[in-house]
C-alpha cells in the first residue's frame, strides 16, 4: 500500500449528512468604536486582541436543505463575543436551533479559518491527498468532504485554497431549520476585539507674529482582529460608551486605507445617541496586522494661542482657613510651552503631534499631546514641552496672620529668567488657596485673568534679562469660620 494510504483514514458519509458552506457575500459593514490601546497601534508585531471593539454586519449566501441540518461559517476573527453572535434571514427561509464556536487558536488557527472553504490537502512529495470542503480542522487531523464521501486526514504536508485566499480565524457551526432547499441570503452579525480606531492630527505652526497653524485630521484604524478586512462599508463612533465584561473586548505595518472613491471624499458626520458617529464614503481595505489611516476633516488653517506657562500650586481649597505657615510655598523652576485652540467641529478623542519649521524652512516635530472629545467651540489645549532658555524662581517675601480680626496677608517674588535672544511673555499662573475670601493687595505687574482660585499675570521677560512680580494678596474670614487651632 502507498505511503500517503497509510496516512489516510477514509470515512463514509452520505452526501446528505454533509455540512454546507454560508459563503461570504458583498455587503461586511463594521461599526468600529474608538480605542486608546497603546498595544493595538504598537509596530512591535506584539498582538493583543482584547484591546479595541467593532461590531461586525455581514452578508452570507447560505445553501439550505429543507429541515433540520447544520451550516457552518468560516472566516470569522479570533477574538470574538461568543455570547452576541447572531445569524438571521431576511426572508425567513430557516430559524437557527443552536449555534457553536469553534475559535481559532493555537497551531490549528489558520485552518480554522478555512472551515467551509474548498482546499487541496497535499502530501510530503507534493501528491494530492484529498480535494474537497474543509468540515474541520483539528489535531486529529483534517476532515475534507469531496465528490466520493468525507475522508479524514491525519498527516499532510501543505493546504492550498482554490480561491486564491487564505483566511484565519474562528469558525461558527449552526443547526438550522429551514422550509425549504436552495440559496438563501442570511445576515451575520457578532462584536469582535483586535480592532479599533483614535484621531491623529497633525499640526504644523505657520511663521508670524500671530499664532496660526495648518491643521490635518485623520483617523487611525488598526487591525489585529485575525483577519482581512476587505471593500468594508466602516462607520466610526466617536464616545466612550459602556463595556460590563472586563474579560470582554475593551476600548506592524502603515498603510493608507484603501478607498474607492475620490481622495478628497470625507466621512459624513451624525449624532448617534449620546455619541457621534463618522461614516467613511467608500469601503476600504483593512488587512490584518496593519494601521490604516483614513482623512478625518478637511485640511484647513486654524488660529492658536501659544504660551510659556510659569505654575505654583493647585486649586485644591481647604475646607476651614489655612495658617500653617509653611503651606504651599513650595516653588519649581520650569517653564512649560502650551498650545490652545478653539475646536472648529467636534472633534474625537485622539493625539496632535505639532511641527514648526526650524531655520532651514523644514518642518521638526515640537511636541505632542491629547485631545479629549471636544465639541464645536469648545477649547482644547496641550503642552508641548519644558522651554529651554526660560526659568523660573519663587520665593515668599511676607507672611502674617491677625486671627482676632479674621485676616491674613501673604507676598511671593517670581524671579524669571531668559537666555534666549528674543523678548519672551511668560503667563505666571498662581493659586490663592489658603482661603476662598481672598484679593489682591497689590501687585508690580496688572493681573490678566483672576478667578476664585486662580491668579494670572503676563510678564514680559527681555532677551538674555530677567524680570520680576511682586504681588501681595489679602485673605479675610467669617467668625464661624474661625479655625479652632
Amino acid at each position: 500500500m502507498p505511503t500517503w494510504r497509510r496516512n489516510i483514514m477514509s470515512i463514509a458519509i452520505a452526501a446528505s449528512c454533509c455540512v454546507p458552506l454560508a459563503r461570504a457575500t458583498d455587503g461586511t459593514s463594521i461599526t468600529l468604536y474608538r480605542s486608546d490601546s497603546p498595544a493595538l497601534y504598537a509596530s512591535d508585531g506584539q498582538n493583543n486582541g482584547d484591546d479595541g471593539y467593532a461590531v461586525v454586519r455581514e452578508q452570507r449566501s447560505v445553501t439550505l436543505q429543507s429541515g433540520v441540518h447544520d451550516l457552518v461559517l468560516g472566516d470569522l476573527p479570533e477574538h470574538l463575543d461568543a455570547e452576541a453572535l447572531a445569524l438571521g434571514f431576511p426572508g425567513g427561509e430557516a430559524k437557527v436551533i443552536s449555534q457553536r464556536l469553534l475559535l481559532g487558536q493555537g497551531a490549528n488557527a489558520a485552518l480554522t479559518g478555512l472551515t467551509g472553504s474548498n482546499i487541496s490537502v497535499l502530501g510530503d512529495n507534493g501528491q494530492p491527498l484529498a480535494n474537497g470542503t474543509l468540515l474541520r480542522a483539528g489535531d486529529d487531523g483534517l476532515v475534507v468532504r469531496g465528490s466520493n464521501g468525507t475522508t479524514l486526514i491525519r498527516q499532510y504536508a501543505a493546504v492550498n485554497t482554490q480561491g486564491g485566499n487564505f483566511p484565519t480565524g474562528s469558525s461558527l457551526r449552526l443547526r438550522v431549520d429551514a422550509s425549504r432547499s436552495g440559496q438563501a441570503d442570511a445576515v451575520l452579525s457578532y462584536p469582535t476585539s483586535g480592532i479599533g480606531w483614535r484621531a491623529a492630527y497633525v499640526a504644523t505652526l505657520q511663521p508670524g507674529k500671530t499664532c496660526s497653524m495648518q491643521w490635518e485630521s485623520r483617523a487611525s484604524i488598526a487591525n489585529r482582529s485575525g483577519r482581512d478586512w476587505n471593500g468594508t462599508h466602516l462607520t466610526l463612533i466617536a464616545g466612550e460608551p459602556n463595556f460590563a465584561k472586563a474579560s470582554g473586548p475593551r476600548p506592524m505595518m502603515m498603510v493608507m486605507a484603501k478607498m474607492g472613491a475620490a481622495p478628497n471624499a470625507l466621512p459624513e458626520q451624525a449624532s448617534m445617541g449620546d455619541y457621534r458617529s463618522y461614516t467613511l464614503p467608500a469601503p476600504v481595505d483593512l488587512p490584518d496586522g496593519s494601521i490604516s489611516q483614513v482623512p478625518l476633516y478637511a485640511a484647513r488653517t486654524l488660529g492658536c494661542e501659544r504660551t510659556e506657562l510659569y505654575e505654583n500650586g493647585s486649586a485644591w481649597m481647604p475646607p476651614q482657613p489655612m495658617l500653617n505657615v509653611d503651606f504651599n510655598t513650595d516653588s519649581n523652576n520650569t517653564i512649560v510651552s502650551t498650545l490652545r485652540f478653539t475646536a472648529f467641529d467636534s472633534l474625537p478623542a485622539g493625539y496632535l503631534r505639532v511641527l514648526a519649521a526650524d531655520r532651514n524652512g523644514v518642518p521638526q516635530f515640537i511636541g505632542e499631546g491629547r485631545i479629549n472629545d471636544t465639541p464645536k467651540g469648545g477649547d482644547a489645549m496641550i503642552t508641548l514641552g519644558t522651554a529651554f532658555d526660560l526659568r523660573g524662581q519663587r520665593e515668599r517675601t511676607s507672611f502674617h496672620v491677625d486671627k482676632d480680626g479674621r485676616t491674613m496677608d501673604e507676598a511671593f517674588r517670581i524671579t524669571l529668567t531668559n537666555a534666549g535672544d528674543a523678548v519672551r511673555i511668560v503667563t505666571v499662573r498662581e493659586h490663592p488657596n489658603r482661603w476662598r475670601e481672598w484679593t489682591v493687595a497689590s501687585s508690580s505687574v496688572k493681573p490678566s485673568k483672576q478667578t476664585t482660585d486662580t491668579l494670572e499675570f503676563r510678564v514680559e521677560v527681555p532677551a538674555n534679562g530677567k524680570a520680576v512680580l511682586d504681588y501681595r494678596v489679602h485673605y479675610t474670614w467669617s467668625a464661624d469660620e474661625q479655625p479652632q487651632s
